[in-house]
C-alpha cells in the first residue's frame, strides 16, 4: 500500500462522521443518499434520506409512486432531474432486475441518471468492488497532493483523474477507502482554508510545496450566466380557489407546479404586464396587487431569476384549485419562499 492510501485511511479511523448510509450495505439505501448528497450539503440531505425511506422503504415503494409525489418529497433540495431519474431507475429495477439492485458497476451505470460517480459508489460499498469514486472532493484532493494542473471539466482532465483515482485505491478496502479520500476532501482538504497545518499527507503534498493549493483544481470557465424575467400570476377567485400549471417540456423544473407564468425580456410595469399578448385573458379585470415592491433573485446553476409575484384577486372564472390543498403539489424552491412568506 503506498503512502497516501495508508494515511488516508488512518486519518479517516480517527475521523470519519457517523452517518447512517455508512451502517448498511444495503444497494437501495446507499443509492438514495448519494443520489441526495450530488450538489447538496450533508446537513441538508441528511432529513431528506429519513424522509425517502420512511416513506418508500424499498425499491418497489418508490417505484410504485407516482412521479408528482416523488416531486413533492424532494422540495427544496433542487436539481429536480435527479429526483425523476430516481423514480425512473426505481421503476427499472423493479421490472428489469425483480426488485434486485443490480450489484455490479457495469449494470448499475446502465440505469437512469447513474453516472460513473454513483456506479463506482454503490459497487464499492456494497460490493466491495475496487472501482475508484470521483467527485468533486476527490478531485480537490488529487488535484493538490498531486499539483495536477489538467483543467477537471475537460473530459481529458476527467480520465486523467479516473486513471488516477484507480490507481491509487486499496483493493482489499475499496469501500473504506472510497468513504475516506471523499470524507478528507470533505472535512479537511476543504475548497477554501484546508487544514494544512494538520494535515497528514502535507510531507508530501505538491501543490503545499509549490504553493499552488489555492489554484487547484482548476478549471476552465464556466458558461455565462444567463438572465430570465418571471412575471407569476397568483389569481384568487370568489371561492378563494387559485391556478397551477405544471411545467412541462425541457425547460427548468420539469413536473413541477407554479402559478400561471409570463416571461419577458425584462422586468415588467404593471402597465406593460396587462398589455403583454401572454397575459391570460382571465387576468384582465382583476384587481392587481404587487406582492413586494423589490425583485426576487432566484439563482441557478446557470441562470438567474428575477421574479415578481402579482395577486390577482377577483378572478370571474371558477378556478380548479382550493387554496387550502396548495401545500400538496411539488413546487420550485422560488415558489415555495413565496408561499411561506405570503399568508392567505
Amino acid at each position: 500500500m503506498n503512502i497516501f492510501t495508508s494515511k488516508l485511511l488512518a486519518w479517516y479511523a480517527q475521523h470519519k462522521r457517523d452517518l447512517p448510509w455508512r451502517q448498511t450495505k444495503d444497494p437501495y439505501c446507499v443509492w438514495i443518499s448519494e443520489v441526495i448528497l450530488q450538489q447538496t450539503r450533508v446537513a441538508q440531505g441528511l432529513p431528506y434520506y429519513y424522509l425517502f425511506l420512511d416513506r418508500f422503504p424499498t425499491v418497489n415503494d418508490l417505484a410504485k409512486a407516482n412521479e408528482d409525489e416523488v416531486l413533492k418529497l424532494w422540495q427544496g433540495l433542487g436539481y429536480y432531474s435527479r429526483a425523476r431519474n430516481l423514480h425512473k431507475a426505481a421503476k427499472v429495477v423493479t421490472t428489469m432486475h425483480n426488485g434486485v439492485f443490480p450489484s455490479s458497476f457495469k449494470e448499475l451505470l446502465a440505469l437512469p441518471g447513474i453516472g460513473p460517480y454513483t456506479a463506482s459508489a454503490i459497487a464499492s460499498f456494497c460490493y466491495e468492488e475496487p472501482k475508484a469514486v470521483l467527485d468533486g472532493n476527490v478531485f480537490r484532493v488529487l488535484a493538490r497532493y498531486f499539483d495536477v494542473d489538467i483543467p477537471i471539466n475537460l473530459p481529458k482532465g476527467t480520465r486523467y483523474f479516473q486513471d488516477l483515482a484507480q490507481s491509487l485505491i486499496d483493493v482489499k478496502k475499496p469501500s473504506i477507502y472510497n468513504q475516506a479520500i471523499m470524507e478528507f476532501g470533505a472535512l479537511h482538504c476543504t475548497p477554501k482554508q484546508p487544514l494544512c497545518n494538520t494535515c497528514p499527507l502535507e510531507n508530501k503534498c505538491q501543490s503545499k510545496a509549490k504553493n499552488t493549493i489555492a489554484l487547484r483544481p482548476q478549471k476552465i470557465k464556466a458558461k455565462p450566466v444567463k438572465h430570465r424575467f418571471f412575471h407569476y400570476l397568483v389569481p384568487f377567485d370568489n371561492g378563494q380557489n387559485t391556478l397551477l400549471d405544471k411545467r412541462v417540456g425541457k425547460d427548468i423544473w420539469h413536473g413541477l407546479y407554479e402559478f400561471p407564468l409570463v416571461e419577458a425580456d425584462h422586468v415588467l410595469t404593471e402597465e406593460e404586464l396587462k398589455l403583454h399578448p401572454n397575459l391570460p385573458t382571465w387576468a384582465a379585470n382583476a384587481t392587481w396587487i404587487k406582492f413586494e415592491d423589490d425583485v426576487i433573485t432566484h439563482k441557478l446553476s446557470h441562470q438567474t431569476l428575477h421574479t415578481h409575484f402579482w395577486i390577482l384577486e377577483d378572478i370571474e372564472k371558477q378556478l380548479p384549485t382550493p387554496w387550502s390543498e396548495i401545500q400538496n403539489f411539488g413546487v420550485p424552491r422560488l415558489i415555495e419562499r413565496f408561499l411561506q412568506k405570503f399568508n392567505r
